[in-house]
């Protein structure tokens, strides 16, 4: 089953109070002060931590815990399937006394969920500067309200909290290393997606098999990460921790073709950032690359309107001709299909509401509207 999209936002909502509360407390504002109040600012724009909620809902799924039962210091002792004391007294690894052992294994389950959306505003920040976007998440980007070289510096602070969170976990040395091995080669796999993407500017050519190589790497990845990391924290088996990353994967890709789909249809306001910035900037997309093969002249779709900032009727007409070349209607169906495919990997998870979640949020991240 599925959870109704109701329960789903309910379930996002919660937990994102949650990591927002995690956030304040594993990345408070330190000196110097000017650093760590850039490295926080996209954080505390909002975001519906998207990524730490499905880290949430697998490890609740796989130990078989009540969803919403856990409050903020539950998952800060969260138990594991093998039970052996991992984590005595659920206290943070490195962070403080460990003496007061309960005698059950437990992990801090919310640092990890919260390094993985630390890492994810890394990533926000120097795309940003690489783009020279102009906002995010409806506010001006870190580069933008600060400077270029502030940003890169709070970029890079938020890349290595991300690791020093992860390694706080208190899970068992073995697993610990195996997430951060995984979140390592996560963040070598965004550079390398975020590489080609910027190559494919300047090609016309870029087939859709090297679109969707391009979009596991910059954007899935991270959601693989984090659908599998919990289940290496909790001690879940080696098909599980598999089958929950490929969820993750296919996850994924349909949230990046659907983020391709809004770009063009959802307005600035709504979207947080400017309409049609992938177009404007010459971007490659399954939309684009779709129409390209259709006879569509992509490259020369904003150049007769000389599009400024605000230029939403040049925009209008843009995504008229893609209409009409049926790419759009492509891209959703593909986003569809990948999501079909995340959720049947789920059958390594056990039946549960958490599970039901776990299969609606995939659904939510291909039918929401921004």
């Amino acid at each position: 089953m599925t959870a109704p999209r109701e329960a789903v936002t309910t379930a996002i909502e919660a937990r994102r109070e949650r990591v927002d509360e995690a956030i304040e407390t594993d990345l408070p504002i330190d000196e110097p002060e000017r650093l760590y109040q850039a490295s926080r600012y996209i954080l505390d724009a909002g975001g519906k931590r998207l990524r730490p909620t499905v880290s949430l809902l697998v490890a609740e799924a796989l130990c078989e815990t009540d969803p919403l039962s856990q409050d903020s210091e539950d998952y800060r002792r969260f138990p594991t399937l093998a039970g052996e004391n991992s984590n005595p007294g659920g206290v943070r690894s490195g962070r403080g006394d460990a003496s007061g052992a309960n005698g059950s294994g437990t992990i801090d389950l919310m640092t990890a969920a919260a390094a993985i959306e630390v890492i994810q505003s890394f990533t926000l920040i120097h795309d940003d500067i690489m783009d020279d976007d102009d906002l995010r998440r409806g506010v001006p980007a870190v580069h933008r309200e600060y400077d270029v070289e502030t940003a890169i510096l709070a970029g890079d602070t938020l890349y290595a909290k991300g690791f020093e969170l992860m390694v706080e976990s208190g899970a068992p040395p073995d697993r610990s290393v195996r997430a951060l091995r995984t979140l390592a080669r996560a963040c070598t796999s965004i550079c390398e997606g975020q590489a080609m993407d910027v190559a494919f500017e300047s090609r016309a050519d870029v087939s859709i098999p090297e679109y969707l190589r391009m979009i596991e790497r910059k954007t899935a990845v991270l959601y693989a990460t984090a659908a599998s990391v919990p289940a290496i924290l909790v001690g879940a088996d080696e098909e599980t921790i598999e089958a929950l990353y490929d969820y993750g994967l296919d996850m994924g890709r349909g949230f990046q073709i659907q983020d391709d789909v809004l770009d063009l249809t959802t307005p600035s306001t709504q979207l947080g950032k400017q309409r049609g910035s992938d177009l404007i900037e010459g971007k490659r997309t399954l939309i684009t690359i779709h129409a390209h093969k259709r006879g569509v002249n992509v490259d020369d779709l904003l150049a007769s309107g000389g599009l400024g900032d605000e230029d939403d009727a040049t925009l209008d007409t843009a995504l008229t001709r893609l209409e009409d070349a049926g790419s759009i209607e492509y891209a959703r169906g593909t986003a569809g299909s990948f999501v079909r495919s995340a959720k049947a990997n789920l059958e390594a998870v056990p039946d549960g509401e958490a599970k039901d979640l776990l299969g609606g949020i995939a659904e939510f991240l291909v039918e929401r509207e921004f």
